[in-house]
């Protein structure tokens, strides 16, 4: 299969709106996201310009894309540069695509865009305990536990835990 990853520029919104409610309607999406599908369908037209330009105004957040040669969105991941940690967000691949390395091809595009930034030591992210699929792709993908969890938005009794991996730099000579 044939693809490519890039970022989502301005004029893209419509196509992240329907991979966004594509995500969200997914069985998954309940430990997967803490935005619903109710609420992000509500949303007018200015609110996903605003979401697909993000990336283009200020260098702060950036959603990635990865798109067959027929401009179909296979996936998406979304990164936000908190300093010394690159938080991953967001991340969703339709489910004909799961397993065939689109996944692998976001997160690498997550780490050459972390790599940009001058302080970032790690990429985080969150994991609910019930998303044992995507944990077992993070751990896959070089991700740990830290211990550390926050409780569920949407469900207080239920944890998200806390992951890390440390950004894969280049030293000098090697």
């Amino acid at each position: 299969m044939e693809y490519r990853v890039r970022a989502v520029r301005g004029e893209d919104w419509r196509k992240l709106r329907e991979l966004r409610l594509a995500a969200l309607a997914d069985p998954a999406a309940d430990v997967a996201f803490n935005e619903t599908y109710a609420r992000a369908a509500v949303q007018d037209d200015d609110f996903w310009r605003r979401r697909a330009e993000q990336g283009v105004q200020g260098g702060f957040a950036e959603t990635f894309i990865a798109e067959d040669d027929l401009g179909h969105w296979l996936g998406s991941v979304t990164v936000l540069d908190e300093g010394r940690a690159v938080q991953v967000v967001g991340v969703y691949v339709r489910p004909e695509y799961r397993g065939t390395g689109v996944s692998a091809a976001l997160f690498a595009a997550v780490e050459g865009w972390a790599l940009e930034r001058a302080d970032a030591e790690c990429l985080r992210l969150h994991v609910h305990e019930r998303n044992v699929r995507a944990e077992g792709f993070y751990r896959r993908q070089g991700f740990e536990r830290t211990g550390a969890f926050v409780g569920d938005p949407k469900a207080p009794e239920f944890r998200e835990y806390e992951m890390v991996r440390p950004l894969r730099r280049q030293r000098p000579g090697s």
